[in-house]
């Protein structure tokens, strides 16, 4: 089957360009400037995105993947996929050892069915001091043989898992993550900078949520914010939101790291796409109050941030209003970016012949218009 999709602005990863595109089962077959050679769809000027791929999202739709339910990990992934989200991985929280397995072999079943593309376990192995919304009591050191056994509960889906370096064998944990191609993100940690660079130098590739759940930046005492933001081999996820990151500090961190170290994250939690109100995020509880996410207290304000209501579209659109950057920086945070967080940059993560016709299309505001995912329409335009 093939469709042409004409009179669109196409954001590919060497600029924006006035023209049309060839899709043939599933894959981007042309990619054409100016009037397109043959009737198709025409979408009116609207602007072509690839896909967004979000690597860190905890549900969505009322549904939390920590609960390991398929069901409502289902609804929560078909919310995402419908703001433009067309890969997407499930984050868990820290819990108990059995609880994470369950949960991870539940949502193994959801991988293999491609609703989602791996499985991100933040925590157990986080510092105490910056455990943030993980139940401090279920948190532990890191284990080798614990960590693998979880590995073997994801039958091969789990994807990244969220450490902090300078706990008791860290770096070894890291060091077994790499050797079984799971992405180790820094981060909830209260390392220095130097114990940073020794678990980058261990194999870590990734900061979790940057400037969150870490020490601030000092001009004496730089922390792992710099040495993050440094590193060629790291990639840095934002959450950009205008909760989690002041916008002059996301632009500081786009600006050091570059679009193409940059990854756009959601951190959603289950209230995304719902209204305010009490909901779950593990073993947690999670108040939501105008569409910002607090652990349950009566403490004036609530409680610490837990997650976010932010959905990839939204990320995208506050990333070229607000931060300046370009559609083509934009798609590459988005969507190019955390691909090649995954290893999947050869399938997706840019509109290029060869790759999956995974594709956003957004109006004048940059709002979602329609949503293709290899080739097949899942919001119309």
């Amino acid at each position: 089957m093939s469709v042409t999709l004409s009179d669109a602005r196409v954001v590919t990863p060497d600029g924006v360009h006035d023209g049309w595109l060839t899709i043939e089962d599933g894959r981007i077959t042309h990619i054409g400037r100016g009037q397109a050679p043959r009737d198709g769809l025409g979408l009116g000027g609207r602007t072509v995105v690839p896909g967004f791929v979000d690597i860190h999202t905890h549900g969505g739709a009322g549904g939390s993947f920590p609960d390991g339910d398929p069901e409502t990990a289902a609804a929560a992934a078909a919310l995402h996929l419908s703001r433009g989200s067309t890969t997407l991985m499930a984050s868990l929280v820290t819990a108990a050892p059995d609880t994470l397995a369950r949960a991870a072999s539940a949502l193994a079943d959801l991988c293999e069915q491609g609703l989602l593309a791996g499985i991100h376990f933040e925590g157990p192995y986080i510092a105490r001091s910056r455990c943030g919304a993980h139940e401090p009591t279920l948190l532990r050191e890191p284990d080798v043989a614990e960590f693998r056994a979880l590995v073997k509960a994801g039958r091969g889906h789990v994807r990244m898992l969220t450490i902090a370096p300078e706990l008791p064998n860290a770096l070894d944990v890291i060091r077994d993550a790499a050797a079984e191609g799971v992405a180790a993100a820094l981060g909830h940690s209260d390392a220095t900078y130097e114990q940073t660079i020794e678990g980058i130098d261990a194999g870590a590739t990734v900061a979790t949520h940057l400037y969150n759940a870490m020490p601030p930046l000092g001009h004496r005492a730089p922390g792992p914010i710099a040495a993050l933001l440094q590193d060629e081999r790291v990639t840095v996820e934002l959450i950009n939101d205008g909760v989690h990151v002041h916008p002059a500090m996301l632009r500081l961190a786009m600006h050091a790291a570059g679009a193409g170290r940059t990854a756009l994250v959601t951190d959603a939690m289950a209230a995304t796409g719902m209204g305010d109100g009490r909901y779950p995020l593990g073993p947690m509880t999670v108040d939501v109050v105008d569409g910002v996410a607090r652990l349950a207290s009566d403490a004036p304000g609530g409680g610490p941030i837990a997650g976010s209501t932010l959905t990839m579209d939204v990320a995208f659109r506050r990333t070229v209003r607000e931060a300046g950057r370009s559609p083509v920086d934009a798609a590459l945070m988005a969507s190019l970016t955390p691909a090649r967080v995954l290893g999947l940059d050869g399938e997706i993560g840019s509109i290029t012949v060869g790759k999956y016709a995974d594709l956003v299309v957004l109006d004048d505001d940059l709002r979602v218009g329609g949503v293709m995912k290899r080739g097949a329409w899942v919001r119309h335009p």
